[in-house]
């Protein structure tokens, strides 16, 4: 800090709350899903398109890396600018269930009811918008995929309608995930 203090622990978790960064957990869980959904393509071209997985496996290796690395890009842009926004209309009832989850014999200062409220309520926050932001850009890459596979670039080539169709599939949804969306 610029007067030399150390951050506090409290000040240290604030700050984590509002950062961009996940942790290890939901970073092996976007990952995870990004995979999976980046190798659904793969069966796409191997059975419907009659791509050979040995002669065109290279190309299937790197794509679906890179799709990977775009979609968890996604995940992770998305579940940013949810939180706050699930935060914010989560509060009065993560308030109320909170209060009623305290026990009433047990003497707690406001500012302790508080920072369990604050807990509860970033941990809700947390997980909705991860599960959202899975299901969101889920739904919209394999969509752009199968539009752009079966619509927009049916007449090339299936190696370079699988090359064409995942990447501008990956980087459409990572350029949407980098936009901020109107208040609401």
């Amino acid at each position: 800090m610029a007067n030399g203090k150390k951050l506090s622990k409290e000040d240290e978790l604030l700050l984590q709350n509002f950062s961009r960064s996940v942790s290890t957990k939901s970073s092996i869980l976007f990952y995870a899903n990004a995979l999976i959904v980046s190798a659904i393509p793969l069966w796409l071209f191997w059975r419907i398109h009659q791509m050979d997985p040995y002669s065109s496996g290279i190309l299937f290796a790197v794509m679906t890396l890179v799709s990977t690395w775009l979609v968890a890009f996604a995940y992770k842009n998305v579940k940013f600018q949810l939180k706050h926004k699930i935060a914010q209309r989560r509060d009065a009832a993560i308030t109320k269930e909170v209060n009623q989850e305290l026990d009433p014999n047990k003497k707690l200062t406001r500012q302790e009811k508080d920072e369990r409220i604050l807990w509860k309520k970033n941990k809700v926050a947390d997980m909705e918008a991860m599960t959202f932001s899975i299901f969101y850009n889920n739904a919209l890459y394999l969509f752009l995929v199968l539009f752009a596979s079966f619509y927009a670039l049916r007449s090339l080539h299936p190696s370079a309608n699988y090359l064409l169709s995942t990447s501008v599939a990956g980087g459409i949804l990572a350029l949407l995930s980098t936009g901020s969306a109107a208040q609401s």
